[in-house]
């Protein structure tokens, strides 16, 4: 009786747990994760800033077709004088430069040959010069037409359309004029519709 009940004692006792370990996985040195951060050197894009010369001569090149500008302004200044003010600090400057005998042409190529075409400056000198040279080019197209249609013999139409046209070209340049001088102070290339692409081409 007593080697029955240790028969089932034994029967029904439970089967013990397997006591192996499960080992760490180990990973290839190729294929181990690291922590290590890439380097910001690496990940930040290298930035140059502009020299402060090239600056100031991309700038002091947008004066040119700013100055030769200035006459298609007068119907807009004799109908607003207050606006008059805007340009007034730069008279001294204006009347030098108009009182020198061809000034517009000594500075037309004074700035294209000198600048333009003299690879010692960098292509973004060479790029905004011939953007105002090309500028300076196209402010000659409204006087060869206003001398070509003649709109004073027009009438008062004629008379209407020749101030609408001169405001508007002073308008635009001035414009241009103030996009390429706050442009150049922080260091950007300014594109002047109507007129990168083709001085892009030139250089």
């Amino acid at each position: 009786m007593a080697s029955l009940c240790l028969s089932l004692h034994q029967t029904l006792k439970p089967l013990a747990a397997p006591t192996t370990r499960a080992t760490p996985l180990s990973f290839p040195t190729s294929l181990r994760p690291t922590s290590r951060r890439p380097s910001t050197l690496t990940t930040r894009a290298s930035y140059t800033p502009t020299p402060a010369t090239e600056r100031v001569i991309s700038i002091a090149s947008y004066a040119l077709p700013f100055f030769n500008s200035l006459q298609y302004g007068r119907f807009l200044f004799a109908q607003y004088p207050k606006l008059a003010l805007l340009v007034e600090p730069i008279f001294p400057i204006l009347n030098l430069y108009r009182s020198v005998p061809g000034a517009s042409f000594v500075a037309f190529f004074g700035l294209y040959l000198g600048v333009v075409r003299n690879t010692s400056f960098s292509r973004y000198v060479r790029f905004n010069a011939m953007q105002a040279v090309t500028l300076d080019v196209l402010l000659a197209v409204p006087v060869l037409l206003t001398r070509i249609l003649d709109p004073g013999h027009g009438g008062g139409f004629g008379v209407k359309a020749m101030m609408w046209g001169h405001t508007g070209v002073f308008v635009f340049s001035f414009m241009c004029f103030v996009y390429g001088v706050v442009s150049c102070l922080v260091g950007k290339t300014p594109y002047i519709p109507l007129v990168a692409d083709a001085a892009g081409r030139q250089l």
